[in-house]
């Protein structure tokens, strides 16, 4: 394993109060809610690590393009910029937990799983936080 990886795994854990990196249930993710909560500075810029589930058809499928950007206008897009807002008080077990955002281009409000998220700059302090949710998330549900 790389030490890349190994910091990210100690950083995971210790958000989590264990020596090893806890699986994804209720109160794990009712834990690292509260630390999101409590150490995101806004304001915190999204885009999508790869597309939302309405866009697998159009972006690795056979979807007609137009179709696609004609959606894109009303649905969130995983090339879209968002700044998030804060997160919904409901967990859901499938999705994790859920990010209230606006889409900067044009004001329009969503609510995405912010595993499917990533902090735009790379540089920023929200990077790692949002990138180690993102990634605990899909690995240990």
């Amino acid at each position: 394993m790389n030490s890349d990886y190994d910091e990210q795994e100690r950083r995971i854990a210790s958000v989590l109060g264990s020596d090893e990196v806890p699986e994804v249930n209720d109160r794990t993710l009712v834990a690292y809610l509260a630390y999101l909560r409590k150490g995101l500075r806004f304001p915190c810029f999204v885009t999508g690590i790869e597309g939302f589930d309405w866009e697998e058809r159009y972006v690795f499928g056979d979807g007609s393009k137009s179709e696609y950007e004609r959606l894109k206008k009303c649905q969130p897009s995983y090339t879209d910029t968002f700044e998030l807002l804060g997160f919904d008080e409901e967990i859901d077990q499938g999705y994790g937990i859920l990010a209230n955002v606006k889409r900067v281009k044009d004001k329009k409000s969503f609510t995405l799983p912010l595993a499917d998220s990533r902090d735009r700059d790379e540089h920023s302090p929200n990077y790692h936080l949002v990138d180690d949710y993102s990634v605990w998330f899909v690995k240990n549900r």
